[in-house]
């Protein structure tokens, strides 16, 4: 459903994205992880269209993004980290501003505005301007707008920013229920114990290029670490376990 292909974004002498291939079926849930400044945000702004890769290509559905890409848009849902959201609509005003960018019937918008203000427990909130929502209102309203359309892709940084327990389980299942249904989910996330329990396959990436794809099992594989939890694995192949070395050298003994 996602294909990526010899991907490379340069900044000026600045590799940020080098050489990334990626193949992602329909159904999949997959995390996307990295330390700060891998190139995480860079692939997800490519795989938007929001930025123009240096060379390489990305397809949705089929699609080359760059060749067509408000079909290949029309195919994506997106839940960016710093999402911006209009605060003098109210909440059901903000899914029928969204749902119309997609050229949905009127009866189905409405159908499933419902739907996702009741799930999200904002049924109450519906006529009520978004600015006096909480920030993890804002949160699932974003999310809800982005599922709106029922896509076929989903792409996601950091789904979980802002919500509490009860809105971050909500989140999961709604996921897990789409992945289920075939909608591609793509998750890029610092929660490595979020990744390890719903994602399919995990890739990691360190200095624009992907170090690992797998199941955790095989990121375990690899690490050569048989018994380790994902975050061990994650910082055995980004390198960061050194950093352990070092606090443990800068210890002062009594």
């Amino acid at each position: 459903m996602i294909k990526i292909e010899n991907l490379i974004k340069k900044y000026q002498s600045l590799v940020a994205v080098d050489g990334l291939n990626l193949e992602i079926p329909k159904g999949q849930l997959f995390g996307f992880l990295g330390p700060n400044g891998a190139g995480k945000t860079t692939t997800i702004k490519l795989l938007m269209g929001l930025l123009k890769p240096t060379s390489g290509c990305i397809s949705i559905g089929g699609v080359n993004i760059h060749e067509d890409p408000v079909l290949a848009k029309a195919m994506v849902g997106y839940i960016p980290d710093r999402p911006y959201i209009y605060n003098k609509l109210t909440g059901m005003e903000y899914l029928e501003f969204i749902a119309d960018l997609f050229s949905m019937e009127k009866k189905l918008v409405q159908n499933r505005a419902s739907k996702f203000l009741e799930f999200f427990d904002l049924k109450d909130f519906a006529h009520e301007l978004i600015e006096g929502y909480s920030h993890g209102m804002k949160q699932k309203l974003i999310i809800s707008g982005a599922l709106i359309h029922a896509p076929k892709v989903v792409v996601v940084d950091e789904p979980m920013v802002g919500l509490d327990p009860r809105g971050a389980r909500q989140v999961k299942n709604l996921f897990r229920d789409f992945c289920r249904e075939g909608t591609t989910v793509f998750m890029s996330t610092h929660s490595l114990g979020i990744a390890e329990a719903m994602c399919h396959r995990v890739g990691i990436i360190l200095k624009g290029k992907m170090i690992a794809v797998g199941s955790v099992d095989d990121l375990r594989y690899q690490a050569e670490q048989d018994h380790s939890d994902l975050e061990e694995i994650f910082l055995k192949l980004t390198g960061d376990n050194d950093m352990q070395s070092l606090v443990d050298s800068l210890k002062v003994t009594g």
